[in-house]
């Protein structure tokens, strides 16, 4: 027979399971906001950009949840950002973007006053483009060995930064000169030119990422990051040779997402910092970036005679509109403008 006390302890452990009312307490809110932009596959840049801005716009508004708040408060949020901060309709734009986000795909609420909302306007402006022989100076003034072929590779193709230091091994293609350019702005995949120039001294770059990564695997490691849950579907290929950068950082670091330590590529503040110091060499006052890079790769296609559909493809622009704006810089937009001054 079962003694009284152990009936007792019985009853008391069942009485704890039938009538335990205590739940694991509910996930936090931006934390629910991380796993569904991961869901959705952004950027880790995207998400670090709507967390940052959502948790502004809640402690903005004394910590409200932003499911009792609406249209008057998100304007009132945009406003602040413009009349206090001075921000950028750039920056305000991506602010309005993480707290849509925010509502229509973590909380699942209807947004009638969406269209109602005040948008800051963008003004229109040119891009700063370097002449090919502010660019010859330039190119000769980098004085960072490392980042000489970046730089220049940067130029020759019309990448955006990122697309060339995310570059894989895989994707540069000697025998048919040319560049695969993969998840691009927009998730797109685009074909670009492989400079004659930099044949060489790009296939001694895939060389030395050859002689690490042997180096690495000796060593245990070897393993990169794969996009789009790839490392799932094909467990080998994040320590094969051809998914690995081909501009690799000098040491490991962890992921800021899973904690893997791995050995990423360079860090894109090194080539800013690169470009930067090599325009002050060369005694270029205009501003500078690698971006302008790209800039000055459209506009000097346009000036040798190469059609805007070509530079189009070439920059992955979805619309020609946007290549459109290289004309003006080119003061080409409609007709060539001669000042009545140069006919006196």
């Amino acid at each position: 027979m079962i003694s009284l006390v152990r009936l007792k302890n019985l009853n008391v452990i069942l009485s704890s399971i039938m009538f335990n009312t205590s739940l694991p307490p509910a996930p936090r809110l931006l934390d629910v906001v991380r796993d569904r932009i991961r869901l959705k596959h952004y950027s880790l840049r995207t998400e670090q950009a709507y967390v940052g801005w959502i948790r502004r716009y809640i402690i903005y508004h004394g910590k409200s949840h932003p499911r009792d708040m609406g249209k008057a408060e998100v304007e009132a949020f945009l406003t602040a950002l413009a009349v206090e901060r001075d921000v950028s309709a750039a920056t305000q734009s991506q602010a309005l973007a993480a707290i849509l986000f925010l509502y229509r795909e973590v909380l699942e609420q209807p947004l009638p006053w969406l269209d109602e909302v005040t948008r800051a306007k963008r003004p229109a402006r040119l891009p700063s483009v370097l002449s090919v022989e502010e660019m010859g100076r330039l190119l000769g003034a980098v004085d960072d060995v490392s980042m000489e072929l970046v730089v220049r590779l940067l130029y020759g193709t019309g990448m955006r930064l990122l697309e060339g230091l995310r570059l894989r091994v895989k994707d540069v293609d000697f025998s048919q000169g040319r560049i695969m350019v993969r998840d691009g702005k927009g998730g797109k995949d685009r074909v670009t030119v492989l400079p004659v120039r930099l044949m060489e001294p790009l296939h001694a770059q895939v060389v030395l990422v050859t002689a690490l990564h042997r180096a690495d695997l000796l060593a245990g490691r070897g393993e990169v990051w794969l996009p789009n849950a790839l490392a799932v579907k094909y467990p080998e290929a994040a320590r094969s040779l051809g998914w690995q950068y081909v501009f690799p950082a000098d040491g490991f670091s962890a992921d800021p997402r899973s904690g893997a330590v791995r050995r990423h590529h360079l860090d894109e503040r090194r080539v800013q910092r690169a470009v930067k110091c090599a325009a002050a060499l060369a005694g270029i006052v205009k501003p500078v970036s690698p971006h302008t890079l790209r800039h000055s790769f459209a506009t000097h296609l346009l000036e040798g005679g190469y059609d805007i559909r070509t530079v189009q493809e070439l920059l992955g622009h979805a619309d020609v509109k946007t290549t459109m704006i290289y004309t003006h810089v080119l003061n080409r937009g409609g007709v060539g403008v001669v000042s009545p001054l140069d006919r006196v």
